[in-house]
């Protein structure tokens, strides 16, 4: 534990979860696993037969933002886009089982639900296929969601704008965010796509990886000094109260505005890390619930570094619940 928190102080966060409430927006996904063994090469062309196993879809994009939030106890509104199809159909279901708000997601006729089917043998992904629209969404879409995000505003205690340049984050829907939750007392945080992070101005936190922090400043991120120069510059640059650096298996670095840095690295507790995938979606979505909880950026950070900490111990798009986040403390 950190000298800067006790454990009671993070528990008496986490007992907050339950009674929090966090809008998530952004690009709804579903990731669809088939998984199997190769035992021979197709005599049809020199590919790998898979013998099929197992096969299973999970939340995916925000949907996995908003399955890690539902995980830890939270209360989630979603907002999104989908298709008029039958993934479209099986992701409303499971979410609607889950009791995470749907009313704020949009079917489109003329574009599909983003499907991601990824085949996978012996624990080596084979190839992947995208099912999926990247044409950004109608102004009529738009306008429910933001008509839909100012019924709601005063229930909630964070927003989390999950950005995977899919055609929903657009300039004219965070204009709408920005308009709405000004002044209102809600911390906006944003998990980004886009290289130009002029978009994100002015939003409370942005929770890029070091990859995408190096691509908005235009130097790659190497070490610790080129890690602390790119988060000074973003910080400067585009007004954001905190930012919050991803760094994969190493862990995180939070910069404030106040020129503070903290650089944590996934706790002893945590497993091997096994794969990254998601752990950015465990991290903003166990980030905002924190937040909305009465965290400090801090002890957000902290949080949800010991958070993403576990899900990097998972296999694929995973989620990690609130009663395996306590045992770690």
């Amino acid at each position: 534990m950190s000298r800067l928190f006790t454990r009671k102080r993070i528990l008496e966060i986490m007992d907050q979860f339950a009674h929090a409430k966090v809008m998530v927006v952004g690009d709804i996904m579903v990731d669809h696993f088939i998984r199997g063994r190769v035992a021979r090469i197709s005599p049809e062309a020199p590919v790998p037969v898979v013998d099929v196993h197992s096969d299973h879809m999970l939340l995916g994009g925000s949907a996995n933002v908003m399955n890690n939030i539902h995980a830890m106890e939270g209360r989630v509104y979603g907002l999104g886009v989908i298709g008029n199809d039958e993934t479209g159909d099986r992701l409303l279901t499971e979410l609607q089982q889950k009791q995470i708000a749907t009313a704020g997601i949009i079917r489109e006729d003329h574009r599909p639900t983003t499907l991601k089917t990824r085949i996978v043998a012996h624990g080596q992904q084979v190839v992947r296929f995208d099912r999926e629209s990247r044409l950004p969404i109608s102004e009529e879409t738009i306008g429910k969601m933001i008509n839909y995000m100012a019924t709601i505003r005063d229930e909630l205690g964070a927003v989390v704008i999950s950005d995977y340049s899919k055609g929903v984050v657009m300039e004219p829907l965070l204009q709408g965010i920005r308009r709405i939750f000004a002044g209102a007392g809600v911390v906006v945080c944003v998990d980004p796509k886009k290289t130009d992070f002029s978009s994100y101005k002015g939003f409370d936190i942005v929770t890029p990886n070091h990859h995408e922090a190096g691509k908005a400043v235009g130097f790659e991120i190497v070490d610790r000094a080129s890690l602390v120069k790119a988060g000074r510059e973003l910080i400067r640059n585009y007004d954001f109260k905190a930012l919050l650096i991803t760094r994969g298996e190493e862990g995180m670095s939070l910069f404030e505005r106040d020129g503070s840095i903290r650089h944590t690295e996934f706790s002893s507790e945590a497993r091997e890390v096994f794969d990254v995938t998601g752990a950015g979606d465990t991290a903003i979505g166990v980030f905002a619930l924190s937040m909305a909880s009465g965290a400090t950026f801090r002890e957000a950070a902290f949080i949800a570094n010991r958070a993403a900490g576990i899900a990097v111990g998972k296999e694929g798009t995973a989620t990690v619940t609130r009663k395996e986040l306590k045992r770690t403390l």
